[in-house]
C-alpha cells in the first residue's frame, strides 16, 4: 500500500515538539494531576488513589470512590472525558486486572475511573472536573444503603447476607 507520507511527517513533527517540551511538560503536568486528586480526596472521603504515589506517569491517575460503581459515575459525568477502570478492561465489565494486582479489591476496582490529562488542560477545566465528579458522586451516594451504612459506623464486609 502507499505509505502516508503527510502523517508520517506530521508524526515526526510532533515527536519533535513532544521531545523539546518534555521537560516543562512533565512537571505542569504533574501539577495539574496533584491538583485533581487533592480536590477530589479533600472534598469526599472513602476514596482511594490507585498507583505508586510516586512511581507513575504525571498526566494520568486512577481514582476509586467508595460506594459508587465506575460505570454510574462515568454516566452521571457525562460531560467529561473519562473511562472506568484501566486502559487494559474499558471494554470489560470485569473488574480491571491491573489494580487487583496493586491490591486493590473488587469493590474499588469496580467504583474507579481513569483520568488522563493533556497538553492543554488547563487547571479551570481541572476545577471543573474536580466539581463535577465531587457533586456526582454526593448524588450517587444519597442513592447508597450501604454509604449509609458505613457512615454510621457499620463494618459492612461483617454483615451476613440473607438469600431470598
Amino acid at each position: 500500500g502507499t505509505l502516508n507520507v503527510p502523517g508520517i511527517v506530521g508524526l515526526g513533527a510532533a515527536c519533535e515538539i513532544a521531545a523539546a517540551e518534555r521537560d516543562a511538560e512533565g512537571p505542569r503536568l504533574l501539577a495539574l494531576r496533584t491538583r485533581l486528586e487533592q480536590g477530589i480526596t479533600k472534598a469526599l472521603d472513602t476514596t482511594q488513589i490507585n498507583g505508586h504515589a510516586e512511581k507513575r506517569l504525571p498526566n494520568i491517575t486512577n481514582i476509586s470512590f467508595g460506594f459508587v460503581e465506575g460505570e454510574s459515575l462515568m454516566m452521571a459525568t457525562k460531560e467529561i472525558a473519562v473511562s472506568s477502570g484501566s486502559a487494559c478492561t474499558s471494554a470489560s465489565l470485569e473488574p480491571s486486572y491491573v489494580l487487583k494486582s496493586l491490591g486493590v479489591g473488587d469493590d474499588l476496582a469496580h467504583s474507579s475511573l481513569r483520568f488522563s490529562l493533556g497538553r492543554w488542560t488547563t487547571g479551570e477545566e481541572v476545577d471543573y472536573v474536580v466539581d463535577k465528579v465531587v457533586a456526582a458522586v454526593n448524588k450517587l451516594r444519597l442513592l447508597s444503603p450501604l454509604y449509609d451504612m458505613h457512615k454510621e459506623g457499620i463494618d459492612i464486609t461483617k454483615i451476613e447476607w440473607a438469600k431470598h
